[in-house]
């Protein structure tokens, strides 16, 4: 196996086995062999006398050439006690009492079994309405998704982390704009997604520019009149702001609907690419597409199609196995989701491929050649689950779909495109469909070196050229991105784009030429620059409708006061503050533990008392503590311990270097102005200026610098930031989700 040193780490942190007292039990090699071995079992429910020995190393072996990898779910549970190995489920949600809290306490099982959940508000009465068992009146469906998320927001999935939540909400409940702008400034409600159910309806009445019903769901009448368009541009408000909510199309989902006797999709996973039925789970994984290319007798790359289809039938027999070795949290589950038995074969490391293939990924041709393979994936993923319905039999309740009386299939749907965020760090590739976000990052580890981490791809494409270089790599991640960089020939320049060089409409443009050919739907993330504007996310949300997209996801870079990783110009101080909602949980700010070993600096500065030895020591998440001593003329011993202590717990709990130095710099103390040519003020200047050093030092700067040279940190929020729950690092908008690249924490695997 071939592993990166990152996927090893994220290995032993979430997925390998551990004993009672959190001991490693197995192996990297161990984990897929147990997966395997597990998955493999299914074989015999169909044919006693079935190879599973020949099907398990068959398994292994795509797994373990990173070729292809299930949902982590399955990955962390398949062969153990708990044995739950979908990603997400979706819920119903009655109007009722009884309804609401047996939905809740279903989600909690769900939740710590290791899954996420989706639901639909929109058959909850409006705020306001009366309640004739009661006599009372109805608190509407914005109380109850706070409900929902108390609820669920410290249960931790599998014993590992936080659920994930969507909720949704249809355009035409009377509620509409309260839901739109309700985590503006909310605390309730940290642990939801939030998305508008929009329907083709709403669309041509924002075309028109006219009104649109309003519908009591209770009683299906039309309760008032609101103009499409400035609903509308509500939610491109909210979204330009802090993200959202996301929009979805119900109407078009519903009319892929394989099953719609079955019932109505209302609500989709956490992440929006799975829309599913009440009772339904998603079971996915994803076909590592850097791995799909060989050269040509010529020895130009090309996409190897003959590896591919063998990828892909071994993907869907996997998949079609795991929904019957599945330990389903609720029978109800476990009945509905083998009715369908929807699978949702997707696809990782799509630029990578672009790259092998010198495409860029902001051009028509890579837009072509995702149609082209996504097509190919869906035929052959088609062909495969047929194949299976002819030995298995056909799903359920194939008789009662929109596909009988045609060929049958073993499954209702086969192709999702989901996010692999922790699945692409194990993998070594790009995440899902979405652009490289960085090729360059530059790690300073404990011994005081620094550790520069390049994408495979470019490292060697640069070594070929006779133009690698560590100071070519340090500036690549100081610019973040090698658009403006001579050094670098042109050719390379225009293949190897960042996300943020890819506009928004390209973005778009490649969810779309995915859509057409999958069966549920495409999770991504339509990545803007701060200064895009409200207009330009309207383009993306109409160009999104008109292409075909079952739902939008964007991100205005800085919008979030958690800012993820800024590449340019933070914000400054007279623009527009954002909103300091987001979809995700935001921790308090408090001090990670002191590391056992760090590296550092001391340096004896001259203060109006004497001498002030300030040491200032930092491990690989960055300066961590700070000692002060006085020398022997004495000075204020007490308060600059104090200073340091305090500084110490300010950066350990994630505030940013330069906020903390600027607040330190330049305080007086009147021993200084008697004693000319001081460089010192004071005892916490003298601090500010060892700890500015320090930084610079981290960042590529040996030399004693001034402190306006200093980069532009990260964004902060003196209150509360969002970072990573389990390391602290900052995580990064990708996929419709969220990953960490530290850690590999994500929300949805």
């Amino acid at each position: 196996m071939n592993l990166s040193e990152n996927a090893k780490i994220v290995l032993k942190k979430r997925y390998l086995s551990k004993d009672g007292n959190g001991n490693i039990t197995e192996t990297e090699e161990g984990l897929f062999r147990r997966v395997a071995k597990a998955i493999a079992q299914s074989d015999l429910f169909y044919d006693k006398n079935a190879d599973v020995d020949k099907t398990e190393k068959e398994f292994f072996d795509v797994m373990t050439k990173l070729d292809f990898l299930p949902n982590s779910p399955t990955l962390m549970n398949a062969g153990r006690p708990l044995g739950q190995l979908s990603a997400c489920f979706v819920l119903p949600i009655e109007d009722s009492m009884e309804s609401i809290f047996e939905t809740i306490k279903m989600a909690a099982l769900i939740h710590k079994s290791g899954g996420g959940t989706g639901f639909s508000f929109s058959r909850l009465r409006p705020n306001g309405s009366s309640v004739n068992s009661t006599g009372g009146v109805a608190s509407g469906p914005i109380s109850f998704l706070k409900v929902f998320n108390a609820a669920t927001e410290d249960v931790k999935q599998g014993g590992t982390r936080r659920g994930a939540n969507m909720g949704i909400l249809r355009i035409d409940h009377p509620d509409i704009l309260d839901f739109i702008n309700c985590k503006e400034n909310s605390k309730d409600i940290t642990n939801f997604n939030i998305s508008v159910g929009i329907t083709e309806e709403f669309m041509k009445a924002v075309e028109k520019n006219e009104d649109y019903d309003l519908i009591n769901p209770y009683d299906k009448k039309v309760v008032g009149k609101l103009n499409a368009v400035e609903v509308f541009n509500k939610i491109i408000d909210a979204a330009w702001r802090n993200g959202e909510p996301g929009i979805v199309f119900l109407d078009r989902m519903n009319a892929d609907n394989v099953v719609p006797k079955l019932g109505e999709i209302e609500s989709t996973n956490p992440c929006g690419e799975q829309p599913l039925l009440p009772y339904e789970s998603c079971n996915l994984g994803s076909i590592n597409l850097a791995h799909m290319v060989k050269t040509d007798n010529d020895g130009k790359p090309q996409i190897d199609y003959d590896k591919l289809e063998r990828v892909i039938g071994t993907a869907v027999h996997f998949l079609d196995n795991v929904i019957d070795v599945n330990k389903y949290p609720l029978d109800i589950i476990d009945k509905t989701t083998k009715t369908t038995r929807k699978i949702g074969l997707g696809v990782m490391g799509f630029a990578d491929l672009l790259l092998l293939l010198g495409i860029p990924y902001n051009s028509d041709e890579a837009v072509e050649t995702a149609e082209k393979v996504m097509a190919f994936i869906d035929k052959k993923a088609k062909e495969k689950s047929a194949e299976l319905a002819l030995s298995r039999g056909a799903f359920p309740a194939f008789e009662d779909s929109t596909l009988y009386p045609d060929k049958k299939m073993r499954n209702a749907t086969v192709t999702t495109i989901a996010p692999t965020g922790t699945l692409s760090i194990i993998a070594n590739c790009s995440s899902g469909i979405e652009p490289i976000f960085a090729y360059v990052y530059i790690r300073n580890v404990m011994d005081g070196t620094e550790l520069i981490e390049v994408n495979p791809i470019l490292k060697n494409v640069l070594i070929e050229r006779g133009c690698y270089s560590d100071e070519l790599m340090h500036k690549i991640a100081k610019e973040g991105s090698l658009g403006h960089i001579e050094e670098i020939p042109e050719d390379i320049r225009r293949v190897f784009v960042s996300a943020h060089e890819v506009s928004p409409l390209f973005h778009i443009k490649m969810q779309a030429a995915f859509q057409k050919y999958v069966d549920n739907a495409v999770s991504k993330t339509v990545n803007f620059k701060n200064s895009a504007t409200r207009d330009d996310v309207k383009e993306v949300y109409m160009l999104a409708y008109k292409l075909g997209c079952k739902g939008v996801t964007i991100y205005r870079d800085g919008s979030r006061s958690e800012q993820v990783l800024n590449i340019g110009k933070v914000k400054k101080e007279n623009e527009e503050s954002s909103c300091e909602s987001c979809e995700y949980r935001f921790r308090d700010l408090s001090p990670r533990p002191r590391p056992d070993i760090t590296t550092g600096f001391t340096e004896k500065v001259a203060i109006g008392c004497g001498n002030l030895y300030v040491t200032v020591n930092y491990d690989d998440k960055g300066i961590c503590e700070i000692f002060t001593n006085t020398g022997r003329h004495g000075g204020c011993p007490s308060q600059s311990e104090a200073t340091a202590r305090l500084a110490s717990l300010a950066l350990r709990s994630g505030i940013d270097v330069k906020a903390l130095i600027e607040q330190l710099r330049g305080i007086r103390c009147p021993s200084t102005i008697r004693i000319p040519g001081l460089k010192a003020t004071s005892c916490p200047d003298a601090i500010a200026r060892v700890i500015s050093k320090v930084y610079e030092y981290q960042n590529g700067n040996n030399k004693s610098v001034n402190l306006n040279n200093i980069p532009d940190p990260h964004p902060t929020s003196t209150r509360k930031m969002r970072y990573c729950p389990e390391c602290g690092s900052k995580i990064e908008h990708e996929g419709g989700c969220v990953i960490c690249k530290n850690c590999g924490y994500s929300k949805c695997g």
